[in-house]
């Protein structure tokens, strides 16, 4: 059998395993489904849990109300209840915002039950955190991978971040990468100049760069943004709509608010490129959401983000790849797109393609259920 039919098969035994020893419990933040405040991690979480089940593995979801990943001394002591209801042996996946931030209940119940983390972001990675409160959620992290009997992260990337962060060691940290959702393609604009960024509105996700990229630009190019995504810091948001009002741009950016399901589907539709300048990205799911429905990428060269973006049979890739955080670089990645209708209709073809070929969430919760029966603690 070829590589991938091996992993299929693996795949399809490990959730025979996992479904005859009972299935699976599944800790994930309060509010993960909650269409207000969409994320990747939120997504990942509720997708795996519907491929699972669609698979044959009995799932029991338990949404844990607290201020994760900075719990309360009540958010910790619910979260040690909750375990302590689980039967012993039992195999427990828990979301990396509340495990990783609460290592103290997860410590408690090693011994009892074998617990999984799934970390999306390394906690100590959010962009402007202060040094203090970074290096405290990292430590918080450090002790809950080590007691977790498998650590999964969603990118290659993320996985050797974790291991070499955390000193546990190399290959030890299981890969599950997300699926992707289908939806209806895109249809392009002869001018190219429909930009989305589908991202919360965060320091991290880099809108401030995306802004200043596009204020260097000749006036005269026919390009619009939209903003998809829900607010996540206040003061960045604020800082955001200066920019707008100083630039005169409240008719050319739309920052948009969170949208999910149809409202969402629409956005990549009507979009021409999709814009990801963040400064840190575990995998990038929007990159592979806009590929599915062939819309090419100009995104920062970061972490998982390369491997979302992937290439094409030949060699190329369906987007740009630029540094984080270098607006100049941004600038002339959106001015080539821009300019060159020829570099426009050979991303586009490219993102056909690598749409076309990407999995769906069956693969990831194959991936998944073989790290939970296979994988021994670090």
């Amino acid at each position: 059998m070829t590589g991938t039919a091996t992993d299929a098969a693996t795949g399809t035994a490990a959730l025979g395993r996992l479904a005859a020893a009972g299935g699976l419990d599944v800790v994930v933040p309060s509010g993960v489904d909650d269409p207000r405040t969409p994320s990747g991690g939120n997504t990942y979480d509720l997708r795996v849990v519907e491929a699972l089940e669609r698979l044959g593995v009995p799932v029991r979801r338990h949404d844990v109300a607290g201020g994760w990943p900075r719990p309360s001394a009540d958010d910790e002591q619910r979260l040690t209840a909750l375990l302590g209801t689980l039967p012993d042996g039992g195999t427990v996946l828990v979301d990396g915002l509340v495990g990783c931030g609460a290592p103290d209940p997860l410590a408690a119940a090693a011994a009892r039950l074998r617990l999984a983390v799934v970390v999306h972001l390394p906690l100590g990675d959010e962009t402007g955190r202060p040094p203090e409160r970074a290096a405290t959620l990292a430590a918080r992290e450090r002790r809950a991978v080590h007691a977790a009997a498998v650590v999964v992260a969603t990118s290659t990337a993320t996985a050797a971040r974790v291991e070499a962060l955390h000193d546990l060691p190399a290959g030890t940290v299981a890969v599950a990468p997300p699926g992707v959702d289908r939806g209806p393609a895109a249809e392009p604009s002869a001018h190219g100049g429909r930009l989305l960024c589908v991202a919360s509105l965060t320091p991290r996700k880099g809108q401030d760069v995306l802004l200043a990229a596009l204020g260097t630009l000749d006036p005269a190019l026919p390009w619009t943004l939209d903003c998809v995504g829900p607010t996540g810091s206040a003061d960045h948001v604020a800082g955001l709509r200066r920019t707008l009002a100083v630039r005169g741009w409240e008719q050319r950016v739309r920052l948009v608010g969170p949208l999910t399901g149809p409202a969402l589907d629409a956005a990549y539709a009507a979009a021409d490129l999709l814009v990801l300048p963040s400064h840190a990205e575990p995998y990038g799911m929007v990159v592979t959401e806009a590929l599915a429905r062939g819309v090419p990428v100009v995104a920062s060269d970061v972490d998982g983000v390369p491997e979302a973006v992937g290439t094409t049979p030949d060699g190329g890739r369906p987007g740009l790849l630029v540094p984080p955080g270098d607006v100049p670089a941004l600038a002339a990645g959106l001015r080539r797109w821009l300019e060159d209708p020829a570099l426009r209709t050979a991303l586009r073809a490219r993102a056909a393609v690598r749409g076309a070929g990407l999995p769906g969430w069956d693969g990831t919760a194959r991936r998944l259920a073989a790290a939970l029966v296979d994988r021994r603690t670090p």
